[in-house]
């Protein structure tokens, strides 16, 4: 039975940074590896070129990025990445949880792997502890099933 894709939540700010980069692969991208194919090409014999098949394995690289990044765009739904402001757990959010018998803050980025940022672990809306997040508010103690058992955390704060 086939899953159905959950949305892919994206701020503004990365959608664009994210079509961006597609332009530019599709653009200036393939054109610097047709040249680096076409290069090696000329230097004989493909079956031992070295710089022939690095540059067609970096062509494949660049081709399933594009790819990737195309369906990310075509399923991507902006949100504001303000959200913070509602005071709930919503997409786009950064929130501070405190894991049970444990007195260190994680923060997480609800959303998706695209909007990564340095110092922020994400976590997927549709992941269990993303879906025990969303709606909730700062105080809120929520419960989620782990790999390893059910695990409770403290919403301490959003837009940490």
């Amino acid at each position: 039975m086939e899953v159905p894709d959950e949305p892919i939540h994206l701020t503004s700010e990365t959608h664009a940074r994210l079509q961006a980069e597609l332009h530019d692969l599709t653009t200036r991208g393939r054109v610097e590896i047709a040249r680096a194919i076409e290069s090696a090409r000329a230097l004989g014999d493909l079956s031992e070129n070295g710089d022939y098949h690095a540059a067609k394995d970096a062509q494949g690289k660049m081709e399933a990025r594009i790819r990737q990044l195309e369906a990310t765009l075509r399923e991507a739904v902006i949100v504001d990445g303000g959200a913070a402001g509602s005071g709930t757990v919503s997409p786009g959010t950064v929130v501070g949880i405190r894991y049970e018998g444990d007195d260190e803050v994680e923060h997480f980025l609800v959303g998706s792997i695209e909007e990564r940022r340095e110092g922020v672990n994400v976590v997927s809306p549709g992941s269990p502890l993303g879906q025990a997040l969303l709606g909730k508010t700062p105080g809120d103690t929520v419960e989620y099933q782990a790999p390893g058992g059910t695990l409770r955390v403290e919403i301490v704060e959003i837009g940490g």
